[in-house]
């Protein structure tokens, strides 16, 4: 006979119950979040360009490997949880391409498409470093609207999710993706 799905009450419960140490919570989690993992990586490396060599299930053990390295966080909730693992997609990613680039010395960057987003026009790609040192400068302007890009176009996150990460309401969160996406198109077509 089948479990039934955990609900995201449950998910909460196993998050606050590992960050108090219990081991056997975090056992219990990984199968419970492993397919949103999935499914957040591979949304995301789907917007890649097709010669990409990063795998999904690549991107999702080296993303599991860094937030179960998270010796403090107090997890909130599910949410919270897929809001701290798109920030280690992200960073994975972006190591993944600073090291491309090295290898390849600077005869070409990695490049991601952002229709989905649609910082950019559609027929244009973006540099995933450039992306990333344009959200670092941005975060240093307003550090929320990063955010909510982060959650949003790395891990995927609807807008009520993002401003249940956050603690805004979707409103709060649709005006800073809305500000954000026209910032870091300027930044991104000087």
């Amino acid at each position: 006979m089948d479990q039934p799905a955990a609900t995201p009450s449950d998910i909460s419960r196993l998050l606050r119950q590992w960050s108090e140490g219990n081991r056997a919570a975090l056992d219990e989690l990984l199968p419970l979040v492993y397919d949103e993992l999935h499914r957040q990586a591979a949304r995301y490396l789907r917007r890649e360009r097709a010669a990409h060599t990063l795998q999904t299930t690549a991107l999702i053990h080296e993303a599991y490997l860094r937030l179960i390295d998270q010796r403090d966080v107090r997890w909130q909730s599910r949410t919270h949880f897929f809001a701290i693992a798109a920030q280690m997609m992200r960073r994975v990613l972006v190591d993944y391409a600073r090291a491309k680039h090295r290898e390849k010395r600077g005869r070409g960057n990695v490049c991601l498409p952002l229709e989905a987003v649609t910082i950019v026009a559609d027929e244009k790609g973006v540099d995933l470093m450039a992306l990333d040192q344009a959200l670092t400068r941005l975060a240093a302007l307003d550090e929320q609207q990063a955010r909510v890009v982060e959650l949003r176009y790395f891990g995927g996150l609807s807008l009520e999710e993002t401003g249940e990460a956050l603690h805004v309401s979707r409103a709060t969160a649709a005006r800073d993706w809305d500000v954000a996406k026209a910032w870091l198109r300027r930044e991104l077509t000087r």
